[in-house]
């Protein structure tokens, strides 16, 4: 078991590691779209890479509209697995709308040894959405 202070450095650790070993800016909350992000999660239990709507209800389904149009691509061309959820809660009880791809492998930020395999996931994995969003910009902000 870590300490609140150890699990805060080994997760900064995490973070400073994977910059270094791939080093790349990444879209995430730069997306021009309002409420419309790309997140990185890692715990002590899993792994994902997600596209989330987090504005309000018209404008989530908005744009969970023009994302469900495109799935079949997003599928085919890019991320095959992808999981999309409508009604997502957030652990503080706010809904959103996500997108995402887990890794389906058990990992934690508290074991090292997890962590190539989830860095190498969020590089490929998020290389790909943010390719599909480059891609489909257009259309997301019509």
């Amino acid at each position: 078991m870590f300490s609140k202070e150890e699990s805060r450095i080994l997760r900064q650790e995490f973070w400073t590691s994977y910059g270094k070993s791939f080093p790349r800016k990444w879209i995430l909350y730069d997306t021009k779209i309002k409420g419309f992000s790309f997140k990185f999660y890692f715990d002590t239990k899993k792994a994902f890479v997600a596209l989330d709507l987090e504005d309000d209800l018209e404008n989530r389904i908005k744009y969970w509209e023009k994302l469900q149009s495109l799935e079949s691509i997003l599928r085919d061309d890019y991320i095959p697995d992808v999981i999309y959820e409508e009604e997502f809660y957030l652990d503080n009880g706010k809904e959103i709308s996500r997108i995402y791809l887990p890794l389906e492998q058990k990992v934690s930020i508290h074991n090292k040894n997890t962590w190539q395999e989830v860095m190498v996931f969020f590089n490929n994995n998020m290389s790909r959405f943010e390719a599909f969003f480059q891609e489909y910009r257009d259309i997301l902000e019509a």
